[in-house]
């Protein structure tokens, strides 16, 4: 893997969000959730997730995550994905958020 600086680790924003709103992406290629994130400050962003081996839209609505809100938007079948939520991938791909152990305020950034 290649070393990068602290300086370019600065670049990546991250940040914590709380999910509000949360369904199956059925337009998505690959199964997924269609998301909509509160980042405080930063507003709302959208966004899609494989992440539906581990979860129910129904349970992860307001969940906090961490998600890099500064990649320029992307487009995701009929959706304009604004941020990439994070999480760790697992040997047979399955992912599990990252997101706090204790609630904080959204938008504080991740460092």
């Amino acid at each position: 893997m290649k070393m990068i600086t602290y300086s370019d680790f600065q670049k990546i924003d991250i940040r914590v969000g709380t999910i509000i709103k949360a369904e199956i992406f059925k337009e998505a290629k690959q199964p997924a959730f269609k998301m909509s994130i509160d980042f405080g400050p930063l507003g709302v962003k959208k966004t899609s997730a494989q992440i539906t081996d581990l979860y129910q839209p129904e349970h992860i609505i307001g969940m906090q995550v961490t998600a890099v809100v500064n990649f320029p938007p992307k487009q995701i079948a009929n959706i304009m994905s604004e941020c990439l939520v994070l999480g760790i991938v697992d040997a047979n791909q399955k992912v599990t958020l990252l997101n706090p152990n204790t609630a904080v305020e959204n938008g504080l950034k991740i460092s």
